[in-house]
């Protein structure tokens, strides 16, 4: 054999070696678990056989605590690029069968370097997240290397899309690089993520937790909001982030990608002229307005477990990706709390961020009240989701269904926050306030004066109704561009959207502002 055979030989061996992480014995537990080793993830994710690995043979620099012994190819990191859908996207994903996929002083060089690399590209950056904390062994170096991504996580923010899947143990600061990221899928069952684990729990407050309770899929699905999806197989989580991405556009300076559109554009929906109870306090699902509505009915939900009185998503109207935040009178009236504007501020800043419209859906009847809500800051968080809307330049119209009232009604991308169509339709009740609220205010002293107290008062009410709870006084001001029959919703939104796709308009020129966090 040549030498030059010979050291391709070696080559291949050393690409053997690099490909087996921590060994068979370490992948036959993994796969135990129920859970993919890291090439196998990235295999399922990325489009056959694009996937072009970098850093294969980097090896950690510690020699502490016997750790010069101990040498794996990688390092306990699996980083490259790929295509999904014929697009290019970064990707590392934590090899947990190296080391525990401990992070490493060079496995965070190679992490950065896949994201400087998605920067300069603007492409897509997706993080595997499968790791046992930072490498103890290696001590600062180890500290140092997670602030180094967490940086790069807060450059590439609103620049290129940045998504974060977590498949394994995400624990103490490695949690804060998947919360600085656009969106984050947990594993049902075999990922968590807290800052400090059970043990630490019980020693500092006494209180007895698992892992699962307190920081699971489940917990930060419904409770906590860290997580925007949640996957029971590894399979079903790899396609639905194919799925986000066909949403999104590859950075902040490019469209998200155009999708054939079967679906007419002027299909007219007449389940929708009935679909308001004459009751003004009976609820209907906004979800049949949405399926009715968008291309296909197809519609991919964002957080769809957390604060369910309001909706936020991807969908297509005649193939192009648009974001949908809609009040859901089905759970809470479609009160908006502290939660709700949280969840749809971030929402339609990053929709805003990524040239994606903004469709939103409106029936709210205004803030949940009680000192629980003032106390928690509803009015900084509200104010989050009023400043999202007033600062996005994207297009955004806005459908008025029912209610639309108060504080609420302004801050569900009325007119005033450069609403661009606005429409309503004939149920939609747009005032200050509802009929009885509103006559307790204003006649409260004369229906003291009344015989009939309660009958003078529901005259009042009627009257008021008959004023203002309609679309036609915030029309005639041109709040409203116009009312409009529910079952043509489809056709004006995709109209109004085929005129915004030349919209142009810059904020004022600043470092940041300041959003009331």
């Amino acid at each position: 054999m040549s030498n030059q055979l010979e050291k391709i030989k070696e080559l291949i061996d050393r690409r053997t070696a690099a490909r087996m992480g921590g060994g068979e014995k370490a992948i036959a537990k993994q796969h135990e678990k129920g859970k993919y080793t890291a090439r196998e993830r990235i295999a399922m994710l990325l489009d056959e056989g694009s996937f072009e690995e970098m850093d294969m043979f980097v090896e950690h620099r510690c020699t502490n605590f016997g750790m010069e012994k101990k040498h794996y190819p990688g390092d306990g990191v699996v980083t490259g690029c790929g295509t999904i859908e014929g697009r290019l996207v970064y990707i590392f994903a934590q090899d947990f069968t190296v080391s525990a996929g401990s992070l490493s002083e060079t496995m965070s060089l190679k992490i950065c370097k896949i994201m400087d690399q998605a920067m300069k590209m603007g492409a897509p950056c997706i993080g595997i997240n499968d790791s046992g904390g930072a490498r103890i062994q290696e001590g600062i170096n180890a500290l140092a290397g997670y602030a180094e991504i967490f940086q790069r996580n807060i450059l590439a923010s609103g620049v290129i899309p940045q998504i974060s899947g977590i498949f394994g143990p995400c624990a103490g600061g490695a949690v804060y690089s998947p919360a600085l990221t656009d969106f984050t899928l947990m594993m049902e069952g075999t990922s968590y993520m807290f800052l400090t684990g059970p043990k630490v729990v019980k020693t500092v407050t006494g209180e007895d937790v698992t892992q699962e309770n307190l920081g699971g899929a489940s917990v930060h699905s419904t409770k906590s909001g860290v997580t925007h999806f949640t996957a029971k197989t590894e399979e079903e989580g790899l396609a639905l982030l194919r799925k986000l991405l066909s949403y999104i556009p590859q950075n902040n300076l490019e469209e998200a990608p155009y999708v054939d559109c079967t679906d007419p554009i002027d299909r007219l929906e007449d389940s929708l002229n009935e679909i308001i109870p004459d009751s003004p306090n009976k609820p209907y699902d906004m979800y049949e307005v949405i399926a009715a509505i968008v291309d296909n009915g197809e519609f991919l939900e964002v957080q769809k477990d957390y604060s369910k009185n309001i909706i936020i998503g991807f969908a297509r109207f005649n193939g192009q990706s648009v974001g949908i935040v809609a009040n859901q009178p089905k759970y809470l009236a479609g009160v908006l709390d502290s939660n709700a504007s949280r969840k749809g501020g971030r929402f339609v800043r990053f929709c805003d961020a990524f040239n994606i419209p903004i469709v939103s859906l409106v029936d709210v009847p205004g803030f949940l009240p009680g000192t629980g809500q003032e106390y928690n800051g509803v009015i900084l968080h509200g104010a989050k989701l009023l400043y999202a809307y007033g600062e996005a330049t994207v297009p955004k119209v806005t459908v008025t269904l029912r209610k639309s009232y108060g504080g609420s009604h302004i801050v569900m991308s009325c007119k005033q926050l450069r609403g661009d169509m606005n429409y309503a339709w004939p149920t939609a009740e747009i005032a200050v306030m509802g009929g009885a609220g509103a006559v307790e205010v204003l006649y409260a002293r004369e229906a003291k004066e009344q015989e009939n107290p309660a009958q003078f008062l529901a005259e009042k009410e009627a009257e008021y109704t008959k004023l203002f709870a309609n679309p036609y006084n915030a029309a005639k001001y041109g709040y409203i561009d116009d009312v409009i029959e529910p079952r043509n919703t489809r056709f004006r939104i995709i109209r109004a959207l085929q005129q915004l796709q030349t919209k142009k308009l810059t904020n004022p020129a600043k470092k940041h502002g300041n959003i009331p966090l």
